[in-house]
Formats: C-alpha cells, sequence, structure tokens
C-alpha cells in the first residue's frame, strides 16, 4: 500500500473506531452496565494483567490524576483494589477484583451482543469482508510496541537519515 492509500486508511480507522465505540458506550450507559466507559478497556486490560498507576496512564494517554480518579471509583465499586510488595510501599499494583473480573465478563457479554444486533444485517459477502478486515487490523496491532518504541516516531517523521562513515 502506498503511502497516500495508507494515510487514507488511516483516516478511515480513526473515523470508525469512535463511532462502534460511542454507540456501544451509549448502549452500555443505557443499559445501566458501566458509568463510564473508559473503565471496560481499564478492566479489560488489567483482567488480563496487574499494572502500576503509571502503565494504565501512559496505556490510556491521560495524566496520573485522571488515572488515579478512575482507579479510586474503580476501588470504590469494588472493581479493583490496589497491592503492593511488603518490601517497596512505594510501588503499588491495581488489579482486578473477581467482582471487577463478573462486570468484564458481565459487559463483555452485553457489548458484544448489541454490536451482534448491529451486524446481523450485513449478507454473508459483506460480513467475509469485515472479519478479512479485522483480521488485518489484528495483525498489524497485535504486535505493535506500545508505549512507542520509536518506530512510530520515526514513521511519522520518515526513515532515519544514512550516515556515511
Amino acid at each position: 500500500m502506498n503511502r497516500p492509500h495508507a494515510r487514507e486508511s488511516a483516516r478511515e480507522i480513526l473515523k470508525i473506531i469512535p463511532l462502534v465505540m460511542r454507540t456501544v458506550a451509549a448502549e452500555l450507559r443505557a443499559a445501566g452496565e458501566l458509568p463510564a466507559p473508559a473503565h471496560f478497556g481499564l478492566l479489560t486490560m488489567l483482567s488480563a494483567q496487574s499494572r502500576t498507576l503509571t502503565e494504565l496512564a501512559t496505556l490510556q494517554g491521560v495524566s496520573l490524576p485522571t488515572m488515579s480518579n478512575s482507579i479510586s471509583a474503580m476501588v470504590h465499586r469494588g472493581w479493583v483494589r490496589r497491592t503492593g510488595p511488603a518490601k517497596d510501599r512505594r510501588v503499588v499494583f491495581i488489579e482486578v477484583t473477581p467482582t471487577g473480573r463478573a462486570a468484564v465478563e458481565r459487559v463483555g457479554r452485553a457489548a458484544e451482543g448489541h454490536l451482534a444486533v448491529m451486524l446481523a444485517p450485513l449478507d454473508t459477502t459483506s460480513r467475509r469482508r469485515l472479519q478479512a478486515g479485522l483480521g488485518v487490523l489484528r495483525r498489524i496491532f497485535s504486535d505493535a510496541p506500545f508505549p512507542s518504541s520509536g518506530r512510530a516516531n520515526r514513521v511519522a517523521r520518515g526513515p532515519k537519515p544514512r550516515t556515511s562513515s
């Protein structure tokens, strides 16, 4: 894919993802499942692995105080807890509680069900094309480093200039 086509695809992805998430978030709020849609992403991430507040803030692209407020709200609901090694009380890990895991599963099923209803009218050809496109996105983004290891910055600026020795 050449650069103009890649940019066009990037623009489309950046337009579509917020539409999908807005629709899912509205459905979940209407069903009373989740007070803040960002909590679902955090719970999902924490279900895979406990993380520090700093890691979560970096991964979500928010400030430490913003992340701390989100975590405090989730602690209050009983979805996560703060833990840390006895040797170093400066290190605090955020981990999902059984109640939080149940919320992730419940909300995930609700979101999946809502999306399934919206996708049900697709014909077989459209469904296959969508699945193929989603597979491409999964392959690209599942191996993408985050936070940036410098590769994304180099891509944005172009390749590193060669130096002659």
